[in-house]
């Protein structure tokens, strides 16, 4: 196993904005706290220790243990809920939404990055302690996006009719879902049986950290679910400021006039209550309206009537992409929030919000991009004799490169069309000194052999690909695998796909053992 690493900006994936977020933070400054670096983690953890109240982090792991009772015991995860209680411990922390078995392989390399990063902080600063945080986005409503995944090439969809926040469903008919993926492993794998078994519970939310239990407990992840009461008590003034005074959405709309006028994208708009109703089977939209607020389903509400709901059930209020990083930062004693590029392009609104919320903006930082080749895909580079490098140029360059190395005689036109240039200039010279008022039928003519020979070239270059037909096909294959329709690998791939034998654990050692939180390159592994 061979590990590259390249940076991002030549690799034609990442956007400017992007790779601001991956490179030079410094021109992001206006819209952050502090620029990702070792050093800032210092001013970070000053900063959080005067904004953090103790009795928030003895909710928070009194509700940890809570949830913690239902796992395995895992001696690394114990330790570190205990180490929460102390005022010297911090997070870093990363979320996603609750994708079918884990979703794309970059929820793996999202987790184990901030692993990495806890594990190199302490070795940095280690009068503290840091502990990695997997966010489950357990609230979230929509569904379409996670109820498909990709494996071995075929598609696994699990259908329901459940509505509301998807970490509240009910997991009946995901067993029929297991068993089609435990197929895959014909020979039978103790690692991918045993993983499977842990895939269960009273519904989404549960199956899921527990299945996150079972695969990263060995390295001390914490798994929070957000959508908990007595974390949401925490919350109870924030939500009450945005019910009040519609806060957020002044402190966004401010915020993304300053990101268009310094020439950067906005990835979302705010509402003007940035707050969702939420009960079993309902997730919806808070609206303001003149007299008071409204909630399909369950009509009007004057400003007393939802406060006094607020404050005896908080789980009931359940913020949206523009709190919820607010309402994280609460809950948490975080220090960085590890997200992808695109992801954490809307963190660069919500700086005003956090402000107003009195709420300290942690460093954020863009989680470990990763290519993986696998044996099969290696032989196939080998064959069509391409560089690392190559993969990141167009495929019709490539191609056509590739018969300029292997088949250039026959496509090599230069000698040829030296001898149409001089044909060109002799037919010219000859119609004008004939007709000087000729000269635009001369060049007419021109332009028309000109078309007639890139035709015929084309035509030979057509049949020389065709005589090279294997390795065109390779070059295809590679690319298909890579960047699937034109994207990157890891969005579609999944931790399953990448271990046709079955030994999941050892794979996700190795990614552990490929990234560094610290090196915003992007990673190619070759095995």
């Amino acid at each position: 196993m061979q590990k590259f690493t390249f940076d991002r900006r030549i690799t034609g994936q990442f956007t400017d904005q992007q790779n601001l977020l991956a490179y030079d933070q410094e021109e992001l400054l206006p819209f952050i706290g502090h620029v990702f670096s070792k050093d800032n983690f210092r001013k970070q953890i000053t900063e959080k220790s005067g904004n953090y109240p103790l009795e928030n982090r003895s909710t928070l792991v009194n509700v940890l243990k809570k949830n913690y009772d239902e796992l395995d015991e895992n001696e690394r995860t114990n330790a570190n809920l205990e180490l929460l209680r102390l005022p010297d411990t911090f997070t870093v922390t990363t979320g996603h939404q609750l994708s079918l078995f884990t979703g794309p392989i970059f929820f793996i390399y999202k987790i184990l990055h901030v692993v990495r990063m806890c594990e190199g902080l302490k070795i940095e600063y280690p009068e503290n302690n840091f502990v990695p945080v997997f966010w489950m986005a357990s609230e979230d409503h929509d569904f379409e996006e996670i109820k498909s995944v990709d494996v071995f090439g075929k598609t696994l969809s699990w259908e329901t009719e459940q509505k509301g926040a998807v970490g509240r469903f009910s997991i009946e008919g995901l067993g029929a879902l297991t068993e089609d993926l435990s197929d895959f492993f014909h020979q039978g794998s103790a690692d991918v049986t045993d993983i499977l078994t842990n895939y269960n519970g009273r519904n989404l939310a549960e199956a899921t950290r527990k299945l996150v239990h079972r695969l990263f407990a060995k390295y001390g992840l914490i798994v929070v679910d957000g959508d908990d009461n007595e974390l949401k008590s925490m919350f109870i003034p924030i939500v009450e400021k945005e019910l009040k005074e519609r806060f957020s959405f002044s402190a966004v709309n401010a915020a993304n006039d300053h990101i268009i006028n310094a020439g950067f994208k906005v990835q979302v708009n705010p509402r003007e209550v940035n707050l969702f109703y939420l009960e079993d089977q309902m997730r919806e939209r808070i609206l303001h309206v003149d007299e008071g607020f409204f909630v399909e389903g369950k009509g009007h509400l004057d400003l007393e009537e939802i406060l006094r709901d607020l404050k005896a059930s908080p789980e009931k209020f359940s913020p949206n992409v523009i709190l919820r990083p607010v309402y994280q930062e609460t809950v948490l004693p975080n220090l960085c929030y590890v997200g992808g590029v695109g992801e954490l392009s809307y963190w660069l609104q919500l700086k005003g919000v956090f402000d107003a919320a009195g709420i300290v903006f942690p460093l954020i930082q863009a989680r470990t991009s990763m290519i993986w080749i696998d044996p099969t895909l290696s032989r196939k580079i080998a064959k069509a004799d391409l560089a690392l490098e190559d993969l990141f140029k167009d495929i019709t360059f490539v191609k056509n490169n590739y018969l300029l190395e292997h088949a250039s005689e026959d496509v090599d036109f230069s000698a040829l069309e030296k001898q149409m240039n001089d044909l060109c200039l002799s037919l010219t010279d000859k119609i004008i000194s004939i007709d000087p008022g000729m000269d635009r039928l001369a060049e007419a003519e021109v332009v028309k052999l000109k078309k007639q020979l890139d035709a015929i070239k084309d035509k030979m270059i057509r049949s020389v690909k065709q005589q090279h037909e294997n390795a065109m096909r390779s070059i295809d294959q590679v690319y298909d695998k890579l960047f699937p329709h034109g994207g990157m690998q890891e969005r579609v791939l999944n931790i399953f796909s990448m271990t046709p034998d079955g030994q999941i654990g050892e794979r996700i050692e190795h990614i552990y053992s490929c990234i560094d939180p610290f090196d915003p390159d992007l990673v190619i592994i070759r095995e």
